[in-house]
């Protein structure tokens, strides 16, 4: 396999990849190479969940999504969570378990995301980057589950988290 560097961004980069299959013939694709990334489900006491509604510009509209973020370069995952909490929607949280992990992606992007579940949270200030507009939205679990069937959450990210916790937890 060998792979050309196309295009490299602040937090990932575009490689066309090129491999011999078994049979000889030569394969080419573009692939986004992506850090990884977390996910975090924060359930408060009453089985609320805080969503955050999220303006992305690639969509050009806000979305309703469980708080995330990207690995910085050598963070450990459950770091990465405890920070991207905070950073996005101020709690803070007593517990953070992992859940899981998953692929974006994988036709495209070798994004992993870490999956975590946030609990005994402590309000405080969210610390967002200049750049973001968030704001942070409450609900009971059972009523994401009606936005997620009525196509209101269309995050991938979210409805892989809320349907995890809904199954397993």
């Amino acid at each position: 396999m060998t792979a050309d560097k196309l295009f490299h961004a602040q937090r990932f980069f575009v490689e066309r990849v090129k491999r011999e299959r078994g049979d000889g013939k030569t394969i080419q694709k573009e692939i986004v190479r992506h850090p990884g990334s977390v996910v975090i489900l924060p359930i408060l006491n009453d089985n609320q969940v805080c969503l955050i509604r999220n303006f992305r510009l690639a969509v050009n509209q806000p979305l309703l999504e469980l708080p995330a973020g990207t690995l910085e370069p050598g963070e450990a995952p459950l770091h990465c969570a405890e920070r991207e909490l905070i950073e996005e929607t101020g709690y803070t949280a007593g517990k953070l378990e992992a859940l899981t992990s998953f692929l974006a992606a994988p036709g495209i992007l070798d994004e992993r995301m870490h999956m975590f579940l946030a609990t005994d949270l402590v309000a405080g200030q969210p610390d967002r980057e200049a750049d973001e507009e968030i704001e942070n939205v409450i609900m009971p679990f059972e009523e994401t589950l009606e936005l997620i069937r009525t196509g209101a959450i269309e995050d991938a990210k979210t409805i892989v988290g809320l349907f995890w916790y809904q199954q397993f937890c």
